[in-house]
């Protein structure tokens, strides 16, 4: 490894001589694999947002509405349609199951990697820079993340990249072809996730342009009219017929309740503070975290194509650590200028010490969990959370010790290296680790319990409501919608083991609850009929089945459908459990 990606002099790693010795696209599939396709298939959808995607997809598909979407049977007005759509050919194409929901994620990063390598290529004379921008991309503990998730946000980030790309292009060269293919990735932008394709390159032309002095160019650039018409004209077609379906609800929900209202207020839980980039930018760009500072220094000394990438993530940053709801993977809106950032400055690096910090830390976190995940379930009170933990914990055995140790001592290894390559090395390490020792070991914990219960739920034929939980995976892997509600006699209830007493507090002491299914922190529940009140009523726990108390779910033949299915008898088979790595 350390000679192939080597210069000629050995001093930089990742050298001039590397598009002779590897063609780039070798290298950069290698990149790819090793950042958004290793594990894509093994594990099971995550929730929330995995499986409100996918289960969304799942019921456009049976109802045949390609215009707005449900979840569970109700509105769904999270986003516009854009991945909603990619995610339904990838599962008409590939079937339904975890790698096909993920493809268009998948493809999007690939390409989103691809076109930074290409525009720093393009400008600069040392392939190092080029190398580095897109393993940065690719080899990023977030970017990583996003690109393997089955939701719009590494579509939108491919899109944000080409319109903010292609605008850099028209305002250096004043060429218009740029500007109107900017337009159109910031329509296709907005179809897959709204007014943010607009603001983010708007914000980002308007601070450069008010930088530089050249307000005019911007302005000519922002009123182009035939860059807007492109943008109508992607947007247009699905707005009016989404309007005219339904009334306008749709887009009065997602543009008030999932814009507007998810600035000003916190959402699903997901608050935060003004510090919070802050303190997560360093994670969402590891191992190349050493290689910040360098790249906001460009501001000051660096050239116009320097202050334009920073004029591109400031905004960002601030437009998101001043909102009442945040999560990482907002943060990477802005962060493809950073990854042109830390390429330009490949052959100025930061001490071998300080670069290699952050990923040994990372790696060294996860082959530490051994160690410290047994502590910090033993001082965990809730039943979910301590059910969460409890099965991660079961797979953190000798294969997840194996994988994590070995990638540790790989990382470690990587010293003797050049540089460039130590920290590429590094890199792969790290997605090793994550995606064969702790996304398993997660997955264990949180999603298995809910893969295993929507299929036994299925392979049961029943009906089945959801009560007080909201794991739309269920759903998923169930084959059919899961309205939330209390169950009526006869039927069966998917819930959190917390929400039990609750469930049996409101339907009243009379309701008889008889355990079908447990496992992890999950139930399924059938209601017997209602019992004759009595003398002395007391609350009548559920009843566990004589024949298992934790049965585990076979999956069905793949044309079988639950009984309560309804219109979904002729939905796509469920998602067959993928194999997982030996723990």
């Amino acid at each position: 490894m350390s000679a192939i990606f080597s210069t000629d002099n050995g001093r930089h790693g990742l050298g001039a001589s590397l598009p002779r010795r590897m063609p780039v696209f070798v290298g950069l599939l290698i990149f790819a694999i090793a950042g958004f396709w290793l594990g894509s298939s093994q594990q099971p959808l995550f929730d929330l947002d995995e499986g409100a995607f996918s289960e969304a997809t799942l019921e456009m598909l049976r109802s045949g509405n390609f215009l707005t979407t449900t979840l569970d049977g109700a509105p769904r007005y999270d986003k516009p349609m854009l991945s909603y759509w990619l995610q339904a050919l990838s599962v008409s194409v590939f079937g339904v199951n975890e790698f096909a929901f993920r493809l268009p994620s998948m493809i999007a990063a690939t390409i989103w990697m691809w076109i930074t390598f290409g525009f720093v290529r393009e400008r600069e004379n040392e392939p190092e820079k080029a190398w580095l921008a897109a393993a940065s991309l690719a080899l990023g503990l977030i970017p990583a993340l996003i690109g393997h998730a089955a939701t719009a946000d590494a579509i939108l980030n491919l899109l944000l990249a080409a319109a903010g790309l292609d605008l850099w292009r028209h305002l250096e060269s004043g060429r218009r072809a740029p500007l109107l293919r900017a337009a159109l990735w910031i329509g296709l932008g907005v179809l897959c996730k709204g007014p943010v394709a607009i603001v983010v390159p708007g914000l980002t032309g308007l601070i450069w342009a008010l930088w530089e002095r050249r307000l005019f160019i911007f302005l000519r650039s922002a009123f182009d009219w035939a860059a807007w018409l492109i943008v109508l004209a992607v947007v247009l077609p699905w707005g009016v017929a989404c309007w005219l379906s339904d009334g306008g609800d749709f887009i009065r929900h997602f543009l008030f309740d999932h814009n507007v209202n998810r600035y000003s207020r916190t959402m699903e839980g997901h608050g935060g503070h003004l510090w919070y980039y802050v303190a997560t930018l360093p994670l969402i760009v590891a191992p190349f975290s050493a290689l910040l500072p360098g790249a906001f220094r460009r501001a000051s000394t660096g050239d116009s194509l320097d202050r334009y990438c920073v004029a591109w993530f400031v905004p960002v940053f601030l437009i998101f650590s001043t909102s009442s709801t945040q999560l990482p993977h907002y943060l990477l809106y802005g962060c493809t200028p950073l990854f042109v950032l830390f390429g330009r400055q490949a052959l100025r690096l930061p001490g071998r010490l300080a670069l290699m910090l952050p990923g040994w830390i990372v790696l060294g976190v996860i082959a530490s969990v051994p160690l410290w995940l047994p502590t910090v379930l033993a001082n965990t009170h809730r039943p979910w959370d301590a059910a969460l933990l409890a099965g991660a914990l079961e797979a953190v055995g000798p294969g997840y010790i194996a994988v994590s140790v070995a990638a540790l001592v790989a990382g470690f290894a990587a010293w003797i290296c050049a540089p460039l390559t130590s920290l590429v090395v590094l890199g792969i390490a790290m997605q090793v680790a994550v995606w064969f020792a702790l996304v398993p070991a997660i997955a264990n914990g949180q999603q298995e319990p809910t893969r295993a219960a929507g299929l036994h739920a299925r392979a049961a034929g029943a009906t089945v409501v959801s009560y007080g939980t909201k794991l739309p995976t269920f759903s998923v892997y169930r084959g059919a919608a899961t309205p939330p509600r209390t169950p009526e006699p006869g039927e069966w209830a998917f819930l959190k083991i917390d929400q039990m007493a609750s469930l049996q507090t409101e339907l009243g002491p009379n309701a008889v609850l008889v355990e079908e299914f447990r496992q992890g922190g999950v139930l399924l529940v059938r209601r017997e009929a209602d019992s004759a009140p009595t003398a002395a009523p007391s609350a009548t726990p559920a009843t566990p089945r004589a024949d298992s108390a934790t049965p585990r779910a076979t999956p069905p033949a793949p044309g079988d459908a639950p009984a309560d299915a309804g219109a979904g008898a002729d939905a796509p088979a469920t998602p067959q459990p993928a194999d997982r790595p030996a723990q």
